[in-house]
């Protein structure tokens, strides 16, 4: 099975989500910029404010697709200490990688809010969304800082991911929605037939509420 493109996953996942439909206490978080197009179907079809959670990975040097951490809003930092090891990272190379992944985090929050403010999910249910979990390093960070703000529940809702990740998120939050888990999995873009690159602008227009009419 492929998705036909993040618009179609999005569709295909807001009809497992159902339950939140029209509920005052939800909010639908993208993680950018991939989740973003798949969390605004959901949030559109589910009728509940959709916002972004901004998370950086931290990347290997030579191999930054190969993930030994992530941060996010708040200061978290999330470290692989498996990868880290096997790597060999030094402590002065994990926070030169780190402050330079924070300076585009903050660039990020900027550019997608636009000035708008963060929603408060305080006492909320709040659903993770992203377009696909390889690793799952992103959507930790995403988590542990979702957690620091208290909400009431964390939902973790996601087009596709590898077994192993399915099976560690399933125990880290209080429901996980996942619509397929390939095995071998091997990357997320290769389970859609369309998966662009998604830019800062296209974030920020589908964050942008549209005017109701007159």
């Amino acid at each position: 099975m492929q998705f036909r493109d993040r618009s179609e996953a999005g569709w295909l996942l807001a009809k497992r989500l159902l339950e939140y439909r029209d509920r005052p206490d939800t909010i639908v978080l993208g993680v950018p910029r991939g989740g973003v197009p798949v969390a605004y179907e959901v949030a559109q079809a589910l009728h509940v404010p959709l916002d972004v959670i901004v998370v950086r990975k931290l990347g290997v040097p030579g191999q930054e697709e190969l993930a030994f951490g992530a941060i996010s809003t708040g200061g978290v930092r999330v470290l692989n200490r498996q990868i880290v090891r096997n790597e060999r990272l030094t402590d002065a190379e994990i926070e030169e990688i780190a402050a330079r992944e924070t300076r585009e985090l903050e660039r990020r929050e900027a550019a997608f809010r636009a000035g708008r403010p963060v929603l408060d999910v305080r006492g909320q249910v709040v659903i993770l969304i992203d377009d696909g979990l390889a690793t799952g390093a992103s959507m930790r960070a995403a988590i542990r800082a979702v957690r620091r703000q208290q909400p009431a529940r964390i939902v973790i809702a996601v087009p596709l991911a590898a077994p192993d990740v399915r099976d560690e998120f399933s125990q880290l939050v209080d429901d996980f929605i996942c619509l397929l888990t390939p095995d071998p999995f091997y990357a997320v873009g290769l389970w859609y037939k369309d998966f662009p690159q998604i830019t800062d602008i296209e974030v920020r227009a589908l964050l942008t509420p549209t005017p109701e009419p007159c």
